[in-house]
């Protein structure tokens, strides 16, 4: 699944992306999931050949790459069932903020870190009473009576992976000295900071990076945890939201074209009677139209990613909401159609399908539900009323 949109060096990297995910594969992952363990050995050889810090500065360690160059890297770990969760949220979005707007030091101490895997980092936004409406985030963060220091107070809830990472990337909300509204700010908080706890979330979901709820109770940082100007708010959170969401993206598109490699390769041997079941229009077309729609929804990612490494973040913003909205939908599609064309077999433990079930709703749901992209785009697209 390529297409005539991608330079020879992206076809390079797809290539060795997919060889590398076949090395693997979902019973490797599925094997790592049963342990309550992580995918360490996949981390380590993606980090060893340069893909989880390719869209991060050359000058840090990284690639020099983008999103685009992130993005086909997740999604061929995805489509051979064993994609990385943690490459969303540490190179991603805390790479990419960092990568953009850090301070020197902050850059020196993370990005060559989490370019080569020996660190990771977690991203803290969603909170139990804010949900999809940032506005209402009320984790604060005040200067200390010293001046220099901040400290933070608050909740966090649904936080992926910060059992193993180094550090979480909270947003939290500072007073502006100028207007006296709350505007938000980001912090990047150590795993042992005092007063920084966590509660494991008990999931239906079962996958291999658990979900946290974060409990900040005065944690204490000093003026060298603020990433870039306190004063630029949105603009430095939606650098880190709109990689997030092309990443989503391509995990899902991953997923889909996982599920539906199985049900393809199931239909062409699978014999009832005379001829292989997907010789019969009622199997063929559906699956024939759960491969045009990740294709569909992966022309989107990949304009998403190119209009957000060209430095415009209007247009991708709009693409970006866009291509997860499309690249969800395929996937669930994909994932409901390959278990059908299975039958029974798609849900026993043999074939790997029946958990995806759950898990492909994931990006209908996170990081930003459907109905709030639809509401993104008949207000900002399309110039409707808001209805909010």
């Amino acid at each position: 699944m390529t297409t005539v949109l991608e330079t020879d060096e992206h076809k390079a990297l797809r290539a060795a992306a997919a060889a590398l995910g076949a090395r693997y594969g979902r019973d490797y992952l599925t094997k790592v999931i049963a342990a309550g363990a992580h995918p360490d050995e996949l981390w380590a050889e993606a980090a060893k050949l340069g893909y989880l810090g390719v869209n991060l500065p050359e000058a840090y360690g990284g690639g020099g790459g983008g999103i685009a160059e992130l993005s086909i890297v997740l999604e061929e770990l995805g489509a051979a069932g064993c994609p990385l969760l943690m490459m969303v949220v540490s190179p991603a979005i805390c790479g990419t903020v960092i990568a953009r707007f850090g301070t020197a030091d902050q850059k020196q101490e993370w990005l060559p870190a989490l370019a080569d895997g020996t660190r990771t980092m977690a991203f803290g936004i969603t909170e139990p009473d804010a949900g999809s409406n940032s506005h209402r985030i009320t984790t604060t963060a005040r200067r200390a009576p010293d001046g220099t220091d901040w400290i933070l107070k608050g909740r966090k809830v649904f936080i992926s992976g910060v059992d193993i990472a180094d550090a979480t990337l909270v947003v939290g909300r500072a007073e502006d000295a100028r207007t006296g509204k709350l505007k938000p700010c980001l912090f990047i908080v150590p795993r042992d900071a005092p007063g920084f706890e966590r509660r494991r979330i008990d999931m239906e979901l079962h996958g291999a990076e658990k979900q946290f709820e974060l409990t900040l109770d005065d944690v204490r940082l000093p003026a060298g945890a603020l990433v870039g100007d306190e004063d630029a708010g949105l603009l430095q959170l939606f650098a880190g939201l709109n990689p997030e969401r092309i990443m989503t993206a391509a995990f899902a598109i991953g997923m889909g074209r996982y599920a539906l490699s199985r049900a393809v390769t199931y239909a062409r041997e699978r014999t009832v009677w005379r001829d292989p079941i997907g010789a019969h229009q009622a199997i063929a077309h559906p699956l024939a139209q759960a491969h045009i729609e990740l294709e569909l929804a992966r022309l989107m990612m990949q304009k998403a990613a190119f209009l957000y490494d060209s430095g415009d973040d209007a247009g991708a913003g709009e693409a970006a909401n866009m291509a997860k909205y499309a690249a969800a939908e395929a996937c669930v599609k994909a994932v409901d159609q390959s278990v059908h064309t299975l039958g029974g077999n798609g849900l026993t433990g043999e074939f790997g399908l029946a958990s995806l079930i759950t898990a492909s709703r994931v990006a209908r749901i996170a990081p930003v539900s459907r109905e709030m992209i639809l509401n993104y785009v008949s207000h900002q697209t399309l110039g409707l009323p808001k209805s909010y």
